[in-house]
């Protein structure tokens, strides 16, 4: 896979963006799943950078903090990523690299336009998320049934999920207008066509 310097620049940016939002962190005392703004990151990154670059910035967090780097919260080490919260931590990365790949695809044109955006985004950005997070809290704490589970790591962040969605298209929208994801980052996903209908 083929990386320019500027999507390499953009990457490292989201990642510390999503470093950043985790900070932004309120505890819950019946869930080791705090709320965060760190999804907020993975639906800019890649809805803003696409697929390619939307999935590496969110890799590079999600690796360095597995190596020892105290990146989420302060913390860091094999154990983040493991632990209760590692369903949603590790799935970032294809969360941002399938709303690269879609979201190109709407035309987002008038309030059907937007509503279509917001959808992707809180579809691929949000709920695929808890397909993984669910489960794996359920692994990590054996004692949590499935709607306890749901309980702790889904329920409560539905509706601040769905608010961060509506944040991200109204920033991402107005954002590839002017600069779409090939121009931000400097590369091109589009081929070369010849043409051999032109008359001389």
């Amino acid at each position: 896979m083929k990386l320019t310097l500027r999507g390499v620049v953009f990457s490292a940016l989201f990642a510390a963006i999503l470093v950043l939002f985790s900070f932004a962190s309120i505890s819950l005392p019946f869930t080791p799943v705090p709320i965060t703004l760190q999804t907020l990151a993975v639906m800019l990154a890649g809805g803003l950078l696409g697929a390619r670059y939307g999935f590496f910035s969110m890799a590079l967090v999600v690796i360095l903090t597995a190596v020892g780097f105290p990146l989420l919260h302060g913390n860091g080490g094999l154990g983040i990523v493991l632990g209760p919260t590692g369903g949603f931590i590790m799935i970032w990365p294809i969360s941002a690299m399938l709303i690269g790949m879609i979201l190109p695809r709407i035309r987002v044109k008038g309030v059907m336009g937007y509503i279509a955006a917001f959808l992707v985004i809180e579809i691929f950005g949000s709920l695929v998320l808890y397909l993984a997070g669910v489960p794996w809290l359920m692994y990590k704490v054996p004692s949590y049934t499935f709607e306890k589970a749901m309980i702790a790591a889904c329920y409560p962040f539905l509706l601040g999920d769905a608010i961060k969605a509506v944040v991200a298209v109204l920033i991402i929208v107005p954002v590839r207008q002017v600069f779409s994801p090939e121009r931000l980052t400097g590369s091109s996903s589009h081929s070369v066509v010849q043409r051999t209908d032109v008359r001389m």
